[in-house]
Parts: C-alpha cells; sequence; structure tokens
C-alpha cells in the first residue's frame, strides 16, 4: 500500500535531498502545488486556479477524492468508501464550483433519523415536524423542552456559522487578526446572555450534561447525543463532547438546512465533480504520485518530490493530516524544533470502524418491520446516552465496544445504480474501535466485522443472512487505505485544545504553516472534520493574499 510517508520511514535533513536521485524533470514550475486531491484540496485548487494561478495536485491513489470516494466492493455493489452522507458541504463551495453542473444531484433523505431498540419502541426524527411529534408520543414535557433547545442551537450555530468560511484569529498575529478578534468579539456580544451562557457550555460542558438538564427521555437524549460521539473516541459524557454535537449541526442538503442527504452516485460524485469544475479551470491532477517530501530551498517550501520527479512550486499547499505534515513530509531541519515536538503530540484518533455490506434485501427491524421511508434514514443503534457511555468505557478496557454504537444509512432506498434489482447495500459507521487492539488489525478485522453484523442482527433479525457481500475497514485499514493517521476522519481530535485558533496549532489557525511558502488546506485546519470544502476555500484565501510577496523565480 502506497503511503505519504518517505521511502526510509525517517526524516531527512534538507541537506540531504540530493542523495534521492529524484529527476530533474524539465517541468514548467507551478505557481501552487497540492499535495493530496481529496474534496478540500481540490476546493483549494479550483479557487486558486479561477484567480489566473497555475495550479498542479498530487495524488498518491490511483483516483480523486481522498475519504469522499465511491468504489465497487462486491461485483456489481458500490458504496461510498469512507465518507457516506451529505450535510457540511458548504453551500458557497457547491455554487462557485458549480457542482450541480458538473453533475452532482443531492436528494435528501425522507426520514432523517430513526433510531430502533430491542422492543416494539422506536423515535423517528425529520423535517415537517416529525422530530416533535415523534418526542411528543414519548414525552409531551420533553416536546415542550425540544422547543427551547432548538432556540438555543440556532442561536449559537448562527453565530459560529458565520466563522466557517473565515480563518479565525491567529494568537500574535498582525492587524487582520486583531480585527478578526474584534469582529468575533461582536458576535458574541449579539447574543443575550442566556445565549452566551449557552455559546460557553457548549464549548467545555459534555453533551450528557446539557441533554439531561433538556430531557427525560433516554431516546430523546441518544438522538442528539449521537452527533456528539460521531468520529470522536469519547463519551456523550466527557467534557468537550458538546462542541462535536455542535459541529455537525453548520451543515444543509439540498438547500435545507439541518438536513441530511445522499449524493447520487455515492460521495465520489461530489469529488468526481470537484475534479471536473478544476480541470475545467487548467488544473493538473496527477494520479498515482505519492509524495516523498517536500523540497524545501532558502527556507521555503519550494515543491515536492513524488516518484523521482520533482514538482516545483511558488507555493504548497498540503491537504494532509497535520501530523504528516510535520513528522514525515517536511525535511528535519526545515522547522523550529518547538513546532516539531508540539506536532508529534497532534491528537488523532477517531475510534471508528466503517464498513459496507452487500444485502439480498431490506433489514425489518424489530421496533418497526416493515418497509417504508425510515429505512432511508441515518438508523441509529444507540438507543440511550448511558448505551453510548458503556460502548465507550468498554471499548477502553478492550478489545472494542461490547454493544457498539451503529449508525446503518442503506443509501440504495434513495439510488438504484448502487447495487442490481432488488438488492441494497448499506454503510455501518461504528464507535468505538481503538486503533491499537492486541493480535493486530490485520489479523482481527473479520472477527469486528461480524461482531458488527451480529449486533445490528440483534436488531432486525435476518440481517445477518441477508448479508452476501462486505468491505470492513477498521482503524488501521481507514490509516492503510486513505493515509489519515490512526483512521481520524477529522484529521485531528476535535477537542477545544485542537479547535479554533489552536487548529492546527496557536499562531498558525491562518492556513500559513510555520514554513514560508507552506500552507495546509485539509480538515487539521480550521472548521475541522467532515466533508465541508471549507479548510480548502479558507486555505486559497490566505494563499491568493500571499502571492503578491512571492519572490520571482522562488
Amino acid at each position: 500500500m502506497k503511503r505519504f510517508l518517505p521511502k526510509s520511514g525517517k526524516r531527512r535533513a534538507a541537506g540531504a535531498r540530493a542523495a534521492l536521485g529524484y529527476r530533474a524533470a524539465m517541468r514548467e514550475p507551478s505557481d501552487v502545488l497540492i499535495i493530496g486531491a481529496g474534496h478540500n484540496g481540490l476546493a483549494c485548487a479550483y479557487y486558486l486556479a479561477r484567480a489566473g494561478l497555475k495550479v498542479t495536485v498530487l495524488e498518491r491513489r490511483h483516483l480523486v477524492g481522498g475519504a469522499a470516494v465511491t468504489e465497487e466492493f462486491a461485483p456489481g455493489f458500490r458504496n461510498s468508501t469512507a465518507s457516506y452522507t451529505v450535510s457540511l458541504l458548504n453551500p458557497k463551495v457547491i455554487a462557485d464550483m458549480d457542482l450541480h453542473r458538473h453533475g452532482l444531484k443531492v436528494v435528501l433523505r425522507k426520514v432523517d433519523n430513526f433510531l430502533p431498540t430491542l422492543g416494539p419502541e422506536h423515535l423517528l426524527a425529520g423535517r415537517g415536524g416529525l422530530t416533535r411529534r415523534e418526542i411528543a408520543r414519548h414525552s409531551a414535557r420533553d416536546a415542550e423542552a425540544y422547543d427551547g433547545y432548538a432556540r438555543s442551537l440556532e442561536a449559537v450555530v448562527a453565530m459560529l456559522r458565520q466563522w466557517i468560511l473565515r480563518a479565525p484569529p491567529n494568537a500574535g498575529g498582525g492587524l487582520a487578526d486583531v480585527l478578526a478578534a474584534l469582529r468575533l468579539g461582536a458576535g458574541v456580544r449579539g447574543l443575550d446572555a442566556e445565549q452566551r451562557r449557552d455559546l460557553l457550555d457548549y464549548f467545555t460542558k459534555s453533551a450528557g450534561d446539557i441533554l439531561d438538564r433538556w430531557f427525560e427521555t433516554d431516546i430523546v437524549k441518544a438522538l442528539f447525543g449521537f452527533d456528539a460521539v460521531v468520529g470522536n473516541y469519547a463519551s456523550p459524557y466527557t467534557p468537550g463532547s458538546a462542541y462535536v454535537l455542535l459541529h455537525h449541526l453548520f451543515g444543509e442538503a439540498a438547500g435545507v438546512p439541518g438536513a441530511w442527504g445522499h449524493a447520487i452516485g455515492g460521495m465520489g460524485a461530489i469529488t468526481q465533480a470537484m475534479a471536473k469544475a478544476c480541470r475545467e479551470q487548467g488544473v493538473e491532477i496527477v494520479l498515482d504520485s505519492p509524495v516523498d517530501e517536500i523540497l524545501v530551498e532558502r527556507g521555503r517550501a519550494a515543491g515536492a518530490v513524488a516518484g523521482g520527479t520533482a514538482y516545483r512550486a511558488r507555493a504548497v499547499a498540503a491537504n494532509v493530516n497535520p501530523r504528516t505534515l510535520f513528522a514525515d513530509l517536511l525535511p528535519a531541519d526545515s522547522i523550529p524544533a518547538e513546532v516539531s515536538r508540539r506536532m508529534a503530540g497532534w491528537s488523532a484518533e477517531s475510534a471508528t470502524f466503517r464498513m459496507n455490506v452487500a444485502l439480498s434485501g431490506l433489514p425489518r427491524f424489530t421496533s418497526l418491520p416493515e418497509p417504508g421511508d425510515h429505512l432511508t434514514a441515518g438508523i441509529i443503534i444507540g438507543p440511550s446516552l448511558g448505551y453510548m457511555d458503556r460502548a465507550y468505557c468498554s471499548a477502553r478496557t478492550g478489545p472494542w465496544s461490547a454493544e457498539p454504537i451503529v449508525e446503518m444509512l442503506i443509501p440504495s432506498t434513495l439510488d438504484d445504480s448502487l447495487a442490481p434489482p432488488g438488492a441494497h447495500v448499506a454503510s455501518l459507521f461504528c464507535q468505538h474501535f481503538p486503533y491499537e487492539v492486541e493480535g493486530g488489525w490485520d489479523a482481527r478485522v473479520d472477527e469486528a466485522a461480524d461482531h458488527i453484523i451480529a449486533h445490528v442482527d440483534r436488531y432486525a433479525p435476518g440481517f445477518k443472512a441477508s448479508v452476501v457481500g462486505r468491505l470492513a475497514l477498521s482503524p488501521w485499514h481507514l490509516e492503510q487505505r486513505f493515509g489519515i493517521p490512526r483512521g481520524d476522519i477529522f484529521h485531528g481530535k476535535m477537542g477545544l485544545d485542537q479547535l479554533f485558533s489552536a487548529r492546527p496549532m496557536l499562531g498558525h489557525a491562518d492556513y500559513r504553516m510555520p514554513l514560508p511558502g507552506l500552507y495546509l488546506c485539509g480538515s487539521g485546519a480550521h472548521p475541522g472534520g467532515g466533508v465541508t470544502g471549507a479548510p480548502g476555500h479558507n486555505a486559497a484565501q490566505a494563499i491568493l493574499k500571499d502571492r503578491r510577496k512571492w519572490r520571482r523565480g522562488a
């Protein structure tokens, strides 16, 4: 499996590059070289090329998309391989890149969420008042509380949403950062006293603490608490998990705020449309080209070496995990030692196990057995916050969650291009499966996959018998396949110490890394993980502001 790591597995001093023996290919230098053709790398490339810059993108795999790809995993069955649902993709990025003209079509789930139980009880959530009606069916008190909870979220989300397409204030920065801090302060001043308290709560408290204050019914709390543990190796009672919940509420699908949708053809349809938009602007995308090392000359990033060829550029934008960038791609003496030490401690682990299954038919859940719109939903197996807390605690003692949290999507209920007639595909997104497991993931991945399928079968008897094919990806397999350290789907944990002005570190939250000419354009930069396109958009704006400073011939 090709990796970003240098062949030696160790970083070299900048003066040792000649030992690589790379070809001094007679390529015309690019203005910007982008490492990684994931969705953020493509978004960054598009904005730069649209502004008239010459852009080259190097991609390690045989196809564009990073973790947002659609691949066949069993004969006749295709599905999104890693990322699996649409909501956070920024509407400005969609409009600017004209992704619909380039083939992207997003359809809404008919029901947003379905929470089954082992018995007759269940909960549905969706548009048109469905969520409130379903909550009222369980608790009139919780239905009343839902109105206040939704209002408190709306105010906080609206304020934070203003910062998705802006660089956060940079600690120790100049006038621009002072002005950014003033804008942030103005946004906070626009909240009333209770809303400011809510804002503080969502940045510092656990999701469980907040939800226990609002609601009394287990399954209602679970509906909202699930977002706090998606890609987050934590309990819903872990301080800071409330922000992860909040992060998943920033999006929209098909123009409907807060909705979740499906890209026809899978998540790869998004990045294929992005690649078309990039190529239309003249972007060069080079596949099967894992980067060995970033070139550093005269104290600035000057390109990269991939496959023995030097790709030179005036600036480099890295769409990779910050740990990969600083530990593996940069020469050892090119950045301050204190930066290397700090980024070696970049926290990354989402404990996510990702599986696609080919099904001979639709599952029949005990709590709602007949086929219906609930099968187009995100089906959440995690009926209480206590269940989610136990899933985390049992994973901590190993080897993984005894009763995992599982979100199942069956995208073939909305998209018949993914499976043969009468058959279906399902995505299973599972927590918590730690990166380090006794015996190693290569030996135990099938054991874990069997464990997950048997667990789903408890809620939908006959599910196991309907599985006719599968692709199982542990955190280690996600790392190997997509180059994301420890399989972290967010490129780094979304804790308070790695958010906003601290993402990826204080003093460099403006996408400019501590090496002139080097930028970070992936999810390890603000605003963080998910298929948003925002880090790519924002990094491009920083590069465009800096281009006047480039020295001719650098």
